[in-house]
């Protein structure tokens, strides 16, 4: 999701979590009363992100959970994973071998809420849009490989890419590709505030205070006509101010279920000990955190930033900030994703202060190094810190650094500040758009990528991320995703840290739970209802 902001993570295919919820499979809300999922997610608009929910700007996991219920697309994911499946295309293939056009027939009967009918060309004009506004904090960069869209009738859309490209259809069932009213959403500009409509399985009322969106209300669309069974009639998603309140709630039955980013030690306790009737479940993921470098910054040469892999000791930071919910991570590209390979580990071995010392005398840099580091308490919650400052004590502590630490407690100008290049280092996360191995590295590497980086690697951006394209069987990408991983670890644009598990907790008479996340951290609030406690 600027996405990709971002929260906590079994290989490609069909994937079933660890542990299943109880009760049957649901009769709906229980005599009406809405679902309550709490979530320490947050939901801002400023100056400087006035279209939050606008499928052209929003690239935030918290956000893109939101569209996910209300804007619906040709294609989605479906529950457990696996190749996306028509929604509100009837059908889709590719056409010819080039892997270059690929069509879709929508269904017959789709509406928007008021009634107004659906067609090929609805699709287009939203797809379009996006194209067109091409803002820089959102996901257009998903949808540029396509060159023209043709719409013969009102039933059939063709895409042509410009260049081959297996993974358009995870693309497609993203939001940013979601089909929005022409009348609400301008052609050139973005639709300002609260505000969404779409086709998908809820409506959607917000409510706010003077400076977020505090509860959003998904009642269930009559209108949907699609792949989903929508089991509850309404679901109400609340912001909380951290993670022990959210628990808090839930034990006293204020919530129905929580969903968000924990401290490991409140994991820890739930999952060792969780209070009578909340079932509390570790989940696969497939979430990534990495410090970010800005490659144009004297501060943070080639030198630096390979001195700086050499050092990080990820290990101590998985055992000492993030057990249990976190392991080392030694790619772009986590482990349990077709084409990941340990390339920091294979270039760099353990820490060792003396390799990271020749890396830099080699260069003729003088020693202590200093740069600034950035990271975001208030958005990636209080362990983000202690993570950041055992990562300054290490590098500190070999004598080659002296380096800083900057928490900035505004996410919007945290996340604008890092795209125009104003932090030297900083963290970011990553929470798919969809699980292959080429959401881990063409957002981050590719031409308008979300970080707005002036890395440019052009082997990978021309020669290897179309390669690794083209053939549909996943497996075949192998060699591309590994040179790739090789060449990023040589030139450390990014450091990757850890990868993380994600978790989930309910009351026992909420029944879903089990699907009502996805492992790359999507709601999937249909799946919710009501059943019988124990």
């Amino acid at each position: 999701m600027n996405r990709k902001t971002w929260v906590l993570p079994v290989a490609i295919g069909v994937l079933a979590p660890v542990l299943a919820g109880c009760g049957d499979s649901g009769s709906g809300d229980g005599g009406g009363k809405p679902i309550v999922v709490g979530t320490t997610d947050a939901y801002e608009k400023s100056a400087d992100a006035p279209a939050p929910l606008d499928p052209a700007y929003a690239y935030d996991s918290a956000l893109w959970n939101v569209l996910r219920q209300t804007v619906q697309s040709l294609v989605r994911v479906p529950k457990g994973g696996g190749q996306p499946q028509p929604d509100a295309a009837k059908s889709c293939k590719w056409v010819g071998s080039g892997g270059t056009v690929y069509t879709c027939e929508m269904r017959d009967g789709l509406q928007f809420p008021d009634g107004t009918g659906i067609t090929s060309k609805d699709v287009k004009y939203s797809i379009q849009r996006v194209l067109d506004i091409k803002d820089p904090n959102g996901a257009v960069g998903l949808l540029s490989g396509i060159k023209t869209m043709d719409t013969p009738d009102e039933k059939h859309i063709t895409f042509h890419l410009s260049s081959p490209d297996a993974t358009l259809p995870y693309k497609l069932a993203t939001p940013v590709a979601g089909i929005v009213q022409k009348k609400f959403y301008p052609p050139k500009s973005l639709r300002k505030g609260y505000v969404l409509d779409g086709s998908g399985p809820y409506t959607l009322k917000a409510e706010t205070n003077s400076k977020a969106m505090t509860k959003v209300q998904f009642t269930k669309n009559p209108k949907y006509k699609g792949s989903l069974t929508v089991k509850n009639n309404r679901v109400d998603l609340v912001s909380y101010a951290g993670a022990p309140a959210l628990g808090d709630a839930l034990e006293a039955g204020k919530i129905d279920v929580m969903t968000g980013k924990f401290d490991p030690s409140q994991v820890e306790t739930l999952l060792d000990n969780p209070p009578e009737h909340i079932q509390f479940m570790e989940m696969p993921g497939l979430e990534t955190h990495y410090i970010i470098f800005d490659t144009s910054n004297a501060a943070t040469s080639k030198p630096v930033r390979q001195a700086v892999a050499q050092l990080v000791d990820r290990g101590e930071i998985a055992s000492k900030v993030y057990s249990p919910v976190a392991e080392p991570l030694y790619s772009l590209v986590p482990a349990a994703i077709s084409g990941h390979t340990n390339s920091f580990f294979n270039r760099y071995g353990n820490p060792n202060v003396a390799k990271a010392k020749t890396i830099l005398e080699k260069a003729g840099i003088t020693t202590p190094v200093k740069f600034d580091m950035y990271y975001s308490k208030e958005h990636y919650g209080p362990a983000k810190e202690k993570e950041y400052k055992l990562i300054q004590k290490q590098l500190n502590d070999s004598g080659l650094f002296d380096v800083s630490l900057k928490d900035v407690a505004d996410w919007t100008k945290y996340r604008k500040d890092g795209m125009d290049g104003k932090y030297p280092a900083y963290t970011m996360a990553w929470a798919p758009d969809f699980p292959d191995a080429d959401n881990y590295i063409a957002p981050f590497l590719d031409a308008d990528n979300f970080l707005n980086s002036p890395y440019n690697s052009k082997e990978i951006r021309k020669t290897l991320i179309p390669a690794e394209r083209r053939g549909s069987d996943r497996g075949e990408a192998t060699p591309d995703l590994e040179k790739i991983q090789d060449i990023v670890a040589d030139d450390v644009p990014v450091v990757p840290m850890w990868q993380g598990k994600q978790y989930i907790g309910a009351r026992d008479d909420i029944t879903g739970v089990e699907w009502s996340l996805s492992t790359s951290t999507d709601l999937q609030l249909w799946e919710l209802a009501r059943g019988v406690g124990d």
